[in-house]
């Protein structure tokens, strides 16, 4: 398979249902193994307001490589914070 090939497909995670973007880039060992999948978060508008547009997933988080999606077993949810004063 083929570089472009997997960054026409969707990254999908099974935890959650939700979907991550597409692969944009690739980390590979010097073996020529991938290491790490680097995921352009899909929505739109916080690309522009948001300095942390990308996911890393390891290598070893992919479960299928489907024909359109490529699903992963990891959770992607923003920690939220609550300061009581």
């Amino acid at each position: 398979m083929f570089l472009g090939e997997l960054q026409s497909k969707d990254v999908v995670s099974m935890k959650d249902g939700k979907n991550l973007g597409r692969i944009t880039d690739v980390e590979i060992d010097l073996n020529g193994k991938i290491i790490n999948l680097l995921i352009e978060k899909r929505r739109f508008f916080k690309r522009f307001f948001s300095s942390n547009n990308q996911y890393n997933v390891t290598y070893q988080d992919i479960s299928k490589i489907g024909d359109d999606v490529i699903l992963i077993n990891i959770w992607f949810y923003a920690i939220i914070v609550v300061v009581n004063s």
